[in-house]
């Protein structure tokens, strides 16, 4: 029998977006693995666990932990906050595992998980009901030129966007460029959430890119938890405010459903 090594999806924040699996693999390991900031959120459903934390930037070494652990014969998860597949562990474990030739002795279960992407349009409306790209503007391992492309070509291209991890104190060139961009375009519908799931500390705005273009780098609201949801073209407010991508419908059919 195979060593278990559950990759967990949070979800956005807090304990709202737990699917049930994710709290059957977590009820189930011996060991969690975890940055600290998610293991706190998750406090109350980590009793009795052995657990393995970090801070930020230790990805690596969280991931090669769990997989001792697994090697171990511990049943291990390590937590992964949003959808371990968006911007989360599950790369990081899965190029480990193939570089170590693992997977005749560890069997490998990734969990997906509600991103604060999906969380947050879920609260504004239908503002994702077309194609879309998320892009994150983190340059730490991505080129700064290669993350302009892709939000150049995704505005260009009219994708609804998600932008992750848009600033920080130091790091703020990429968010500077990715306003130059939008300069080019007409005003979409924007949307601002940060810190989503967590209940004392979430905050949603719904704006438009003119203001986020004359906020600038001052935004308040704009940090490395922030996410930033662009509309395409066709996205506008309905009338008691809330977001709209349409799909379309209704250019091909009538209100009771007939064709036109």
């Amino acid at each position: 029998m195979k060593n278990k090594l559950y990759i967990v999806s949070s979800g956005a924040g807090g304990l709202n977006y737990l699917t049930p699996e994710a709290k059957e693999a977590i009820s189930d390991c011996e060991v969690v693995v975890s940055y600290s900031k998610y293991a706190r959120e998750l406090e109350s459903i980590l009793e009795g666990k052995e657990l393995y934390t970090s801070g930020m930037t230790h990805e690596i070494q969280r991931c090669a932990q769990a997989i001792e652990y697994a090697k171990q014969g511990k049943i291990t998860c390590i937590i992964s906050n949003g959808d371990a597949n968006v911007f989360g562990v599950a790369a990081v474990v899965v190029e480990l595992m193939d570089e170590k030739d693992l997977w005749d002795e560890i069997e490998l279960i990734s969990l997906p998980g509600v991103t604060s992407f999906l969380a947050a349009a879920s609260k504004v409306g239908a503002p994702v009901s077309g194609d879309f790209a998320v892009i994150s503007l983190s340059d730490k391992l991505t080129n700064l030129d290669l993350i302009d492309k892709r939000v150049k070509l995704a505005l260009e291209g009219d994708f609804i966007l998600g932008i992750y991890n848009p600033k920080s104190k130091k790091h703020f060139k990429p968010y500077q460029n990715f306003l130059k961009t939008l300069e080019k375009y007409d005003e979409r519908i924007a949307v601002i959430a940060s810190h989503v799931g967590r209940d004392e500390k979430e905050k949603i705005t719904i704006t438009n890119t003119k203001e986020l273009i004359i906020q600038g780098l001052e935004n308040p609201l704009i940090s490395m938890s922030t996410l930033i949801i662009v509309g395409n073209s066709n996205t506008h407010l309905t009338k008691n405010g809330l977001v709209l991508t349409p799909k379309s419908y209704l250019n091909k059919y009538e209100l009771d459903g007939k064709l036109k």
